[in-house]
């Protein structure tokens, strides 16, 4: 007599067959969940990444706001498949990992008080209107001005337009201070091979304050890279001089070429907060000034607490001038 296997109304009983792995990832939109997994976790974690060849993790974290531009890209693939679940993946995963590293530059951080307003500037040796932009930097009332790319030909302009908004200043190399309260101690620095920073006392009613004024080297982006060995060179002479200074409030004004996201720059952010991310509002981008996609400019302190921080309007320089409302600390020296 013939054995008759159990059957239910669809026929005999079969253990569900495994899809294999090949044909899961051949699924729509299998692919961008993984890309987005991946994209998330490399922009959540960006500081514990390797340097990959050519420095294109600075690269990165240099252009660190722009990020975000992925997430369509991400997004698109999906949606024209029609895999609305990894669409969704694709759009939710990256956007919460974007504003947990960078949601909270977009805040408004300022404060109201400060003892002094400090700017810095950029002002371009091609600069075709030298007069415009001082009366421009002139009605932003700072205590103290730095200026940077100056030279022997346009430096005797600036000193004469500033000399009665400022009447203590000092000029070197390529860079320069003004002030309204008496400098003390300016000195070039030798952090490349001529001079473009300096370093020197401000004695502010409120105490002595070490400003310093940096333009350090222009960087690259080119088939080698992200070349920046010049600039970082130089970066870790200065960073040298400013761990070294004797006074305890300390502001560095300039033009970094490069943005505080990036890992080079952690021999001075390591010390020096930024006055945008700590008062600002918005990632304060300034080059170029035409349409600003990085940070290059920056007022980093120590010692001294940021109150407010913000860009000023546009010169005949292709920076924008960044500016900081800065309290001083009842306990510096």
């Amino acid at each position: 007599m013939p054995v008759r296997t159990a059957s239910g109304p669809e026929g005999p009983d079969e253990a569900p067959r495994a899809v294999p792995v090949s044909r899961r990832w051949r699924r729509p939109g299998a692919v961008t969940v993984l890309c987005s997994g991946l994209f998330s976790a490399a922009l959540a974690g960006h500081g514990l990444l390797p340097q990959l060849p050519g420095r294109l993790t600075s690269l990165a974290e240099t252009l660190l706001p722009w990020t975000a531009l992925a997430v369509p890209v991400l997004v698109a693939p999906a949606v024209l498949r029609r895999a609305w679940r990894a669409a969704a993946v694709a759009l939710v995963l990256p956007t919460a990992a974007w504003l947990g590293v960078l949601g909270g530059a977009l805040a408004d951080k300022s404060s109201p008080g400060g003892d002094l307003t400090v700017v810095s500037h950029n002002v371009n040796q091609a600069n075709p209107d030298p007069e415009g932009t001082v009366r421009s930097l002139l009605a932003a009332k700072a205590d103290v001005l730095a200026l940077e790319e100056l030279s022997p030909e346009t430096a005797p302009a600036y000193e004469r337009a500033l000399a009665d908004a400022y009447p203590y200043h000092s000029y070197q190399g390529t860079v320069g201070l003004w002030s309204v309260h008496p400098l003390r101690d300016a000195r070039g620095l030798t952090i490349m091979p001529w001079t473009r920073a300096m370093r020197a006392t401000v004695d502010a009613p409120g105490g002595r304050i070490a400003v310093y004024v940096a333009h350090l080297p222009s960087v690259r982006v080119g088939p080698a890279g992200f070349t920046t060995r010049t600039r970082d060179e130089a970066l870790g002479l200065l960073a040298a001089e400013v761990r070294a200074e004797p006074v305890r409030r300390v502001v560095l004004l300039g033009d970094l070429n490069g943005s505080t996201a990036d890992r080079a720059l952690r021999p001075l952010t390591d010390r020096l907060s930024s006055a945008q991310e700590t008062a600002g509002a918005g990632f304060g981008l300034t080059w170029p000034a035409r349409l600003p996609v990085v940070r290059i400019d920056q007022i980093l302190c120590d010692g001294v607490r940021a109150v407010s921080a913000w860009t000023l309007p546009a010169t005949a320089s292709d920076h924008l001038p960044v500016a900081a409302r800065i309290a001083l600390s009842p306990d510096g020296s």
